[in-house]
C-alpha cells in the first residue's frame, strides 16, 4: 500500500479514511453510498479504490493520527459529517460519534455538538465547505 516509512501526512490520512470507516460502522452496516464516499475521501488524497477498502477492512491496525491545525481539524470534522448524512439517514450513534470525533480532534466541548449540527444543516442546505468553514470560525474563536 505506502511505503514503511510513512510520512505524517500519509499517517493522518490513513487516520482519517478508519474514522470515517468506523463512523460508517456504528449503524451496524457499511452502506455502499458510504463506502463510496469514503473511497472518494481518499483519491481525492491520492489513494486507490482497493487501498481504501483494504484500509477499511483492517481498520484495528492503523494507529489514531489527529491533526496538527484548525484547518485539518475542521475538514476532518466536516468529512465525518457528510459520511453522516451520505445514506440519506441520521442514526442518534453516529450523531454522538461525530460529536465524540470532534472532542477528539480538540475542539472544545462546549461547542462540538454546535458544530456538527451548524455543519450538518449547512451540508443539508447546499452551502459550500469554505462558506460552512467561515461560519464555523465565528464561534470557534
Amino acid at each position: 500500500m505506502f511505503g514503511f516509512f510513512e510520512s505524517e501526512e500519509i499517517k493522518k490520512l490513513k487516520s482519517h479514511i478508519t474514522n470515517l470507516g468506523a463512523l460508517a460502522k456504528v449503524d451496524g452496516h457499511l452502506d455502499p453510498s458510504e463506502m463510496n464516499f469514503i473511497i472518494s475521501i481518499g483519491q481525492k488524497h491520492g489513494m486507490k479504490a482497493q487501498d481504501v477498502r483494504g484500509l477499511i477492512s483492517n481498520m484495528d491496525r492503523v494507529k489514531t493520527q489527529l491533526p496538527t491545525n484548525d484547518s485539518e481539524r475542521f475538514d476532518q470534522i466536516y468529512d465525518l459529517v457528510e459520511m453522516m448524512l451520505a445514506d440519506g439517514i441520521v442514526d442518534e450513534n453516529e450523531m454522538e460519534f461525530c460529536i465524540n470525533m470532534a472532542a477528539r480532534l480538540g475542539f472544545r466541548k462546549a461547542i462540538v455538538g454546535v458544530l456538527v449540527r451548524k455543519i450538518s444543516m449547512g451540508v443539508k442546505d447546499g452551502l459550500t465547505r469554505e462558506a460552512i468553514k467561515q461560519e464555523a470560525q465565528a464561534f470557534l474563536n
